[in-house]
């Protein structure tokens, strides 16, 4: 398998996981920007597969993450942040989505797991309302300390500075 076969447009996948779903297959989903793949996202994606027996990752486009970062992210393009997860062997569907939030994504994949760190609560979570409101579940998984994107690049522009 190739990874430009791991990721989906929206109507794929919704196909897509109509067959997992008809093979009894529970589909775990996430989300993030996932700019820089270090330790805390594999260990964070590791933890949510292990929830399910697949896991969907929506993943927030350029301009989404333009919105909500600024100007100066993402550090990587959108289609290579996508083979990036793509490439990784718990992460079975990637799909991007161009909102600031993935609750229409959510609406529209009805995932059996919703997860995210445990940075959230369960009650913060977006979607969560839509996955509890059709017997699904809702739950965080524990973060690595110290590990994001955002201080990788801080640290980089620290020691630029000197």
């Amino acid at each position: 398998m190739n990874t430009k076969d791991k990721i989906y447009t929206l109507p794929q996948l919704r196909q897509q996981l109509q067959a997992w779903r008809a093979q009894g297959q529970k589909v775990v989903f996430t989300n993030g920007c996932f700019d820089l793949l270090h330790l805390g996202h594999v260990d964070y994606l590791e933890k949510s597969r292990q929830l399910g027996d697949k896991l969907v990752l929506g993943l927030n486009t350029d301009a989404s993450i333009s919105r909500i970062k600024g100007p100066n992210r993402p550090l990587q393009d959108e289609m290579s942040r996508a083979r990036v997860m793509a490439s990784l062997l718990f992460v079975d569907a990637v799909v991007l989505f161009d909102e600031d939030t993935p609750l229409e994504l959510i609406k529209a994949l009805q995932p059996d797991i919703l997860v995210k760190g445990d940075d959230y609560s369960i009650e913060n979570i977006v979607g969560q309302d839509v996955v509890t409101a059709r017997g699904g579940e809702v739950r965080t998984v524990p973060l690595v300390k110290g590990y994001s994107t955002t201080n990788i690049v801080k640290k980089i522009e620290n020691q630029n500075k000197f």
